[in-house]
């Protein structure tokens, strides 16, 4: 792993170049104002019992089904379209580390633009003038939890990404992926058909995997290890699951 950390400044420069990264920026930076600005106009309607913070956070599922795919959906798929990842190999780094700098550029990135909206609420406390726009607890809680989460939805992205040669395709299977993760156990976990007691096993696994109630429960300052364990487990999966995926396609190159 020792060429990890040059392959990893590498990737970071070349998301930076990429004309995917700042249209990905954009729309997040873009929305993400719009969803802030819309909180600014309900707290100055009517006094509100939660924070800005904890609002700002509930629609975190669709920037984040967005962004992901345009910073993730070039990172091998690509490279196996020009043929440049069969290139890469022959030189002394192996596929882990390959597949890890990709995600961890991605990720670096993925972070950084949503801390960048952090301004938002220290602008909001300095004009306003009440500390109570910026309440830390949950400021905090939504970021670690943007962080903790953002792990394993990367790692779904670069997975999309190992399985096909083509990033349009790359990015639609890792939107479809989320999509599936964060909504659909949303929706299945309110779903009456589930309450039988033939179901319940699945209806257990299904909570336990609801990324809505992990959101709220960092935004109250609840850390559960249940929670870390689920996205830090997934995570691993994902990026063995696109180890796999790339050496399985060079054996049949």
């Amino acid at each position: 792993m020792k060429h990890i950390l040059t392959l990893l400044s590498h990737e970071i420069r070349m998301l930076l170049v990429s004309p995917a990264t700042y249209v990905a920026a954009t729309l997040f930076l873009a929305f993400m104002g719009l969803i802030f600005t819309k909180i600014l106009e309900i707290y100055s309607s009517a006094p509100q019992e939660l924070s800005p913070a904890a609002v700002y956070f509930q629609l975190f599922w669709l920037p984040a089904c967005v962004m992901v795919p345009l910073l993730t959906m070039k990172c091998l798929a690509e490279e196996r379209r020009l043929g440049t990842i069969e290139t890469l190999l022959t030189t002394p780094v192996t596929t882990t580390e390959v597949v890890l700098a990709k995600f961890g550029a991605a990720y670096f990135l993925y972070v950084a633009l949503w801390l960048s909206t952090s301004g938002f609420f220290f602008i909001l406390r300095k004009f306003s003038g009440e500390a109570w726009f910026l309440d830390a607890g949950p400021l905090l809680g939504g970021f670690l939890f943007i962080a903790v989460s953002g792990l394993l939805f990367v790692a779904l992205g670069v997975f999309a990404s190992s399985i096909t040669s083509n990033q349009s395709v790359a990015g639609i299977f890792s939107c479809v992926l989320l999509a599936t993760l964060i909504l659909g156990g949303n929706a299945l976990s309110d779903s009456a058909w589930l309450a039988e007691a033939a179901l319940r096993p699945a209806k257990a696994a299904i909570d336990y995997a609801h990324v809505f109630s992990h959101r709220d429960d960092f935004a109250r300052g609840v850390i559960d290890t249940r929670h870390l364990l689920f996205y830090f487990s997934g995570t691993v999966l994902a990026l063995i699951f696109s180890i796999l995926s790339v050496e399985a396609k060079l054996l049949h190159a």
